[in-house]
């Protein structure tokens, strides 16, 4: 069985696809969505998913998220609690996520599991996705399929929304944590061609959480409070300004108060502010929307549906916005957080060759351009370098090979250097490098360079992998780059996967307990006087409960420690 992980900046699920149906598997909290958050413990055990996420206030130091937005990158990050301290690489962390979601699939079906399908972001660069392959690797899974999020959300409403003759013409807008895509697909006759794609790697919900943070500390700042200060108590700080974006989405104001070294800080916001902070996030919305309606030679008119997907699209300002933007109603009629993961499934279902799908024929395109760095001429005496010449431009449909001709610049000349570059800037300095190949001036050539036609052919196929030919003068040259430059070594990957092997991780069976006690410290952290007491005092006493390994007693307590932390929470006496 294949079976689907949509791996999020958020969130993330893993589902398969049987008798005709998705299924979306439960983890060990009986939830379909994981928290894409690793923590540290103080035993230096790993903790992933929910109970790392409740430690995101209680352990900030301890705890990583939203570090899909820096996979392909240098980035690392260092877990830290006690005596306890390591680094981690964003591909590592994911891989973490990744086993994780393999564990619960495998508990679930009964038997191993290998063989998956990922989804990425539509704009993710070759880096970006071919450090989602390693993170699966590194996680024992064998990537079959990478599909971007918006193609799989569509394949999600084009099986569930319309019958088969149906011509339907999507703009899907993906609005997740960390990034934004849009994708404009057709539907016909059992295909669904990728028509035009375009998108922001660092665009999501987190961006708009950044600006109440902002808009909080500027506000304070003018009252004397130095912008420094904030930094100590950043943890609490974000869980308030995210849980007022998301009380946004039911009500039409909200108001922040924080406790902290004995003073309170309050913080009022209603619909109208909050749109007018998000005005420079709405123009970086707009451009990618924009440029894929423009890309696929349509008009807004001509859609037939705009579907909104990623947790973020539920902002009912985001809404609006689109609905001033394209002049019509968008629609969410599947769960904006698993439409992908549906989609992904159905995916998964087509290349195992399930019997409940007709067959469906799915085309992509490249979402960026792919070229060459070359010299221009701008006049007999002066030549300007490090210009990109597209030979595969973007949104071309894959597979698909394209080929121009070059010649050397000089007549002295004795060898040619290719570089190779991905992205749609003029200069190649700000576009993503590739690989590089070198070409001999064949010696029939030699003072008369110029007179040389080189030939350069790139292939790309759905995969990913970038087959580059060149013919100067027939001699033959070949360069196959799959998902870009940057890949581990065998020693480096191994290195990575002894490191993530020798992890102590929570048992599974522990994770609603060691969940109930990190949701306690995080309220531990963020009460004051008799409910900080009382939340001391009761994970003390859970705590001797867990000691005794009597499993009944445990699942008791784990009912009745639950019930009073809804109750603590529910207590907005502040209001």
């Amino acid at each position: 069985m294949i079976v689907s992980i949509d791996l999020g900046t958020t969130n993330s699920l893993i589902s398969y696809f049987k008798d005709g149906k998705t299924t979306l598997i439960p983890n060990a909290l009986g939830k379909v969505l994981t928290p894409s958050v690793v923590s540290v413990d103080d035993d230096g055990r790993i903790l992933v998913g929910e109970p790392a996420k409740e430690r995101l206030i209680s352990h900030p130091t301890a705890t990583a998220s939203t570090f899909k937005r820096f996979m392909g990158s240098q980035k690392t990050y260092t877990l830290a609690t006690g005596k306890h301290s390591q680094k981690f690489s964003p591909e590592e962390l994911s891989a973490l996520i990744l086993k994780s979601l393999k564990q619960d699939a495998q508990t679930h079906l009964g038997h191993d599991v290998t063989d998956v399908v990922i989804t990425v972001p539509a704009y993710f660069n070759d880096h970006q996705r071919e450090a989602t392959k390693t993170s699966a690797t590194l996680a024992g899974l064998n990537v079959v399929r990478l599909i971007n999020e918006p193609t799989a959300a569509a394949m999600a409403y084009g099986l569930h929304e319309y019958d088969d003759d149906d011509e339907r013409k999507f703009l899907v807008l993906d609005l997740g944590g960390g990034t934004f895509d849009v994708t404009l697909l057709e539907l016909f006759a059992g295909v669904m061609e990728v028509k035009a794609s375009a998108g922001d790697n660092l665009l999501g919900g987190e961006d708009f959480t950044d600006i109440i943070i902002k808009d909080f500390i500027t506000h304070h700042e003018k009252q004397g409070t130095p912008a420094d200060f904030w930094q100590r108590h950043y943890a609490l700080l974000y869980n308030a300004c995210e849980s007022a974006k998301r009380t946004l989405s039911t009500q039409d104001s909200t108001e922040i108060r924080l406790t902290l070294d004995e003073k309170e800080y309050s913080y009022t916001l209603n619909d109208d502010k909050f749109e007018t902070l998000c005005q420079p996030l709405f123009a970086k919305i707009t451009a990618p929307i924009e440029r894929t309606v423009r890309d696929a030679g349509l008009k807004v008119r001509d859609l037939d549906a705009i579907v909104l997907v990623g947790g973020s699209t539920r902002m009912p300002m985001f809404k609006k916005m689109i609905v001033r933007l394209l002049g019509r109603f968008p629609t969410a009629s599947l769960n904006p957080d698993e439409a992908i993961g549906i989609g992904a499934s159905i995916q998964a279902g087509l290349i195992a060759e399930d019997s409940a799908l007709d067959e469906l024929v799915l085309t992509d395109v490249s979402p960026y351009s792919l070229g060459v760095q070359t010299t221009m001429q701008i006049s007999e005496t002066e030549r300007r370098d490090g210009i990109f010449a597209p030979i595969i431009e973007r949104n071309t449909v894959i597979p698909t090979s394209r080929v121009q001709n070059f010649s050397p610049v000089y007549n002295d000349q004795t060898e040619v250097r290719f570089g190779i570059y991905q992205g749609e800037a003029r200069l190649v300095k700000d576009n993503i490098k590739l690989g590089e190949i070198t070409v001999k001036v064949p010696h029939a050539y030699k003072g008369k360079a110029t007179e040389l036609s080189i030939d350069v052919r790139f292939s790309y196929d759905v995969n990913g992998l970038l087959e580059v030919d060149i013919d100067a003068g027939g001699n033959q040259h070949n360069l196959v780059i799959e998902n870009g430059a940057k890949r581990l070594t065998d020693t480096e990957l191994k290195a990575s996967k002894d490191k993530l092997s020798a992890l102590k991780i929570h048992p599974r069976d522990t994770l609603e307990s060691r969940t109930l006690i990190a949701r306690a410290e995080r309220l531990y952290s963020q009460r004051l006087g008799h409910d900080r007491d009382e939340v001391g005092r009761l994970i003390a006493w859970f705590e001797s409960v867990l000691d005794s390994q009597d499993t009944d007693k445990i699942r008791h307590a784990q009912v009745k420690f639950g019930e009073f932390l809804d109750n603590i929470e529910s207590r907005e006496d502040w209001r």
